[in-house]
């Protein structure tokens, strides 16, 4: 029987309410963390803590505030003694950010989930980094989507919002693999049980002119399976690059495409 991989870490899971921090953070407790569970909307990420049950916890923080990160970070050190996992799964809705051609979006629609996606990654790791640089250990995940390698029409700007968390992944690990720090990306492809995919093919199929399955059958057309990959899956490769067994894992994005992108 194998050991658990997680034993003994403590985690923070921002966006811990939304389906992909809800499926990460299960997955986290599932292989022995603590999970501490964070969100901008309490009910949500406490919800997911009574479904974990056990020691997790939830916590109503805004993971574009800097001064509320910083506190809860530094609260939750101060009741456990370190924190070894911080894993950002914040998302926004696409509702007006994805299905126009960029010619016709409007500046501020382009801009939005660049600054916002930017904004949070940035704060979350680098409040992270600093405290983990005392303890000379520590893993920062991120989570990015397809859009940041390919060139997908009408994504607006969520495709350079994706590159930019992926150079900031790769910049972060460059400065503090030195202190012991690892960071790592997932880039799963859209997921058909997260939820969101519904919105966002909604909008694709509505903007080609097709059917949702149509589109759906696209996307799924183009991997090696014929499938997507499921919240579980991503879950289970996110538990294994926070854990030890992944020590020379820095530095990188995992590519959960099931062969969409070839690298």
């Amino acid at each position: 029987m194998f050991a658990v991989q997680l034993k003994d870490k403590n985690a923070i899971i921002y966006g811990g309410g939304g389906a992909v921090g809800g499926a990460v953070a299960k997955a986290f407790a599932r292989e022995g963390a603590k999970v501490f569970l964070a969100g901008r909307t309490l009910a949500r990420v406490q919800a997911v803590a009574d479904e974990i049950g056990g020691s997790a916890q939830a916590a109503e923080v805004d993971a574009l505030d800097e001064a509320a990160i910083e506190r809860h970070f530094a609260s939750t050190v101060e009741m456990v003694g370190r924190l070894d996992i911080s894993f950002n799964a914040v998302g926004i809705r696409n509702t007006k950010l994805q299905g126009t051609a960029l010619t016709d979006l409007d500046v501020e629609q382009f801009s939005s989930p660049i600054a916002t996606y930017t904004r949070s990654y940035f704060l979350t790791s680098r409040i992270a980094a600093r405290h983990m640089i005392k303890q000379k250990s520590g893993v920062i995940m991120t989570v990015t989507s397809s859009p940041s390698r390919a060139g997908i029409p009408m994504m607006g700007g969520v495709g350079p919002a994706m590159s930019a968390i992926e150079g900031l992944t790769r910049g972060l690990s460059a400065e503090l693999a030195p202190h012991g720090i690892r960071v790592v990306g997932l880039r799963p492809l859209g997921m058909p049980d997260s939820g969101t995919i519904e919105e966002v093919y909604g909008l694709h199929a509505n903007a080609w002119g097709i059917t949702r399955e149509q589109f759906a059958g696209i996307i799924t057309g183009r991997t090696h399976a014929k499938r997507l990959p499921s919240l579980l899956e991503m879950a289970n490769v996110a538990a294994f690059a926070a854990s030890d067994n992944a020590s020379a894992m820095t530095g990188t994005i995992v590519n959960l495409s099931l062969g969409n992108l070839d690298d």
